[in-house]
């Protein structure tokens, strides 16, 4: 049967009419939208300013749950059940009965041995030293009391000074960076090891004094990072200090130190400056800290670098480390420097060196490695602009002056592991990390490799000033041999599959060398 064209006409304009009303209907639907998104906006202007004291409270107490919940600063496990009772206040005993230490729980041990095994995998050159050596036993008799980082890889160190013959006993040279598992490893094999992360002031020396003063126990050697244990050693028991063999020093602080009781005469035993051997200032303080700080800026504040104004004070080689990893990302660097040559290097490598006081107010963040006190005062501090971020990349926190900020004007939020708020009566936040102390080993962790160059170094040090005949180091501070230094580096070139090119007998008769090594001269830059 045949349909009549008007039927079909009216038909399609009725489903056309049909179709254009939900058209429209949508339209008007999405037109309206925008009207309550600009009504939405104009209610909310007010987030644009800084917020109110109660949004603050509200604000950091979500954070902070969310944070705690989830977040590890260091990827370090920890056991929430007993934060709030003391390790000072425990009694607890190991496997075999002892109880010769002090950590937060000596039930985490396994998992700290994991993390040691793990660590062991890329410290291949220290392992192959323990292996060499083991047999000899080169640092028998010898009595070290330490105070380095306590993490992973400094517990693989601290067992091959034991595997070598030595009697260890260890503290932490920050309250911050203990990896609390691998604290607790070594407790149970057998290490006097008193440390734990987030020791207060007090416990800090606690434990430093619980490792020097024990019965029947009298130090021979002191392996020290940053001068304290030293500082305490020489203060508080001059006799020990006395017989002191020797001591390795592997940081700027520290080495300061040194040399200040050297120049004084006050220094009675040799020491070793490690932080100026080859291997670890171009190895450890330049490549360490390019990887590290980003992990450590990333992990506790999530920021995008891109096109950040950022200043590193200090163009050393912690500062040429960190000022690369930043320009990588995008970031304007400016470094503030006192040494020409520095500055004219930083220059060279296309960054503007400025004062601290030109660019206080429109930086986005603020880094220290100057190894100095006071860099940034509390008047940099009042000048910065809101959510500036604030960190020290520098072994001790006194670069960051973090006291004047302790005022009842200014109000504190912990807002994640590390991280505080410093709020100024006007709603202004400053962001600072680690209260100021060295960032990536407080807030990250570094890479394993290049803390095994500096783990070598320290270790032959030790065996070196151990082991030195009579007469050959005097009451003073030393640099670690070329020749050592060499070692060291041949030891990790494997790992690369890297083939070094020999000698022939008229090339090093032409340079004046033995084909063994040193290649280079103790006035030799790298």
């Amino acid at each position: 049967m045949s349909v009549p064209d008007s039927a079909v006409g009216d038909e399609m304009k009725q489903a056309k009419e049909i179709e254009d009303a939900e058209k429209y209907s949508f339209m008007a639907t999405v037109t309206k939208a925008p009207k309550k998104q600009i009504q939405f906006a104009d209610d909310m202007q007010e987030f644009s300013k800084f917020p109110t004291k109660t949004g603050r409270r509200s604000l950091s107490r979500s954070i902070s749950q969310s944070s705690t919940d989830s977040y590890s600063s260091a990827a370090s496990y920890t056991d929430s059940s007993d934060d709030e009772v003391s390790p000072r206040e425990k009694q607890q005993t190991n496997s075999k009965g002892s109880s010769n230490f002090c950590v937060k729980n000596i039930k985490q041990a396994e998992f700290g041995r994991r993390e040691i095994e793990i660590a062991e995998q890329d410290m291949s050159a220290l392992i192959s030293l323990r292996k060499r050596a083991q047999g000899e036993k080169p640092l028998a008799g010898a009595k070290i009391v330490g105070c380095t980082h306590i993490t992973a890889q400094t517990a693989v160190l601290i067992e091959t000074l034991c595997a070598l013959g030595a009697q260890c006993r260890w503290s932490a040279c920050n309250i911050y960076s203990t990896q609390n598992e691998v604290a607790a490893a070594l407790a149970e094999a057998g290490v006097a090891v008193f440390a734990w992360k987030g020791e207060s002031e007090d416990d800090f020396w606690w434990c430093i004094d619980r490792c020097v003063n024990m019965d029947g126990w009298q130090a021979n050697m002191i392996l020290d990072d940053g001068g304290d244990l030293t500082h305490w050693v020489y203060k508080k028991y001059p006799n020990v200090f006395k017989k002191i063999r020797g001591i390795v020093e592997e940081s700027v602080t520290g080495v300061h130190r040194l040399y200040q009781l050297s120049k004084a005469g006050k220094l009675c035993v040799p020491a070793m400056n490690v932080n100026d051997s080859v291997t670890k200032q171009k190895f450890d303080n330049l490549y360490c800290c390019r990887e590290s700080i980003l992990d450590g800026l990333k992990r506790t504040t999530d920021v995008m670098f891109g096109g950040k104004q950022v200043v590193v004070c200090g163009y050393g080689e912690v500062g040429k480390g960190c000022c690369a990893a930043l320009k990588a990302l995008g970031a304007i660097v400016n470094i503030t420097e006192i040494d020409p040559i520095c500055a004219l290097q930083a220059c060279m490598d296309g960054f503007r060196v400025v004062k601290l006081n030109e660019v206080i107010r429109q930086v986005d963040v603020v880094i220290t490695c100057t190894g100095n006190k006071n860099v940034v005062t509390r008047e940099h501090l009042d000048r910065m602009k809101n959510s500036c971020i604030v960190c020290n990349m520098g072994h001790s926190n006194t670069e960051i002056d973090v006291t004047s900020l302790r005022t009842p004007e200014l109000t504190w939020e912990r807002v994640r592991s590390q991280v505080d708020h410093v709020i100024w009566p006007d709603g202004k936040r400053v962001v600072l990390l680690a209260e100021g102390r060295l960032l990536n080993l407080s807030c990250s962790t570094v890479p394993t490799f290049v803390l095994s160059i500096t783990a070598t170094t320290q270790a032959l040090a030790l065996i070196e000033l151990y082991n030195a005949p009579e007469g050959r180091y005097k009451q003073d501070v030393y640099l670690l041999p070329k020749k050592m230094d060499e070692y060291v580096a041949s030891l990790h070139l494997p790992s690369f599959d890297a083939h070094l090119t020999e000698l022939t007998d008229d090339q090093a008769k032409y340079l004046g060398l033995n084909k063994n090594g040193p290649f280079k001269p103790n006035y030799y830059r790298y």
